[in-house]
């Protein structure tokens, strides 16, 4: 997945500014696994604290306070932190589906473009296998093709059959 939730305008920094402005780490804590709820809030008081100094101390504040977060977070989905991204990233089409779907309360369209996406895939990776196939015979280059094609077909289908059925975010617990 893009790095969506490293970025200063995705759902974790959006949740850590609302937790700051409004006093209220409950804001942010969803994102963060239960068990890294402590270092959450006592980053959150620290910021709260450090806010009250003036501009740069709040900017300092601010920001360690959103790296924190999205560390957390991204720990509680297994990956790395690698600093927060800018605002604006392109994130291609599938996470602003997501969250159309989110917000409108139907999968329809989402569903629409993953499926057009994995059959326009499909498709294409099915027939370079099968062209290469018809040539395969003549010459041991060529059924090395193949037989690459082919297996890029079954290799791809299944990771994308076992990611289909796979749980997201597994490693983070509910509270």
């Amino acid at each position: 997945m893009p790095p969506h939730c490293d970025s200063v305008d995705g759902p974790v920094v959006t949740a850590a500014r609302e937790a700051l402005t409004s006093g209220e780490v409950q804001r942010v804590a969803p994102y963060v696994p239960a068990e890294d709820e402590a270092e959450l809030r006592r980053t959150f008081d620290l910021s709260v604290a450090a806010r009250a100094l003036g501009s740069a101390a709040r900017e300092v504040a601010d920001r360690w306070f959103f790296e924190t977060t999205v560390r957390l977070h991204r720990a509680g989905e297994g990956a790395p932190f690698t600093g927060l991204k800018p605002a604006g990233l392109d994130v291609g089409p599938v996470i602003p589906a997501a969250e159309d779907a989110l917000e409108s309360g139907t999968p329809d369209q989402l569903g629409e473009l993953l499926c057009g996406v994995v059959r326009d895939q499909l498709r294409s990776r099915h027939g370079r296998a099968i062209a290469l196939k018809e040539r395969a015979g003549e010459s041991v280059p060529r059924a090395r093709e193949y037989v690459g094609a082919a297996l890029g077909l079954q290799v791809w289908a299944h990771g994308l059959y076992r990611q289909a059925l796979s749980e997201p975010h597994a490693r983070i617990s509910s509270g």
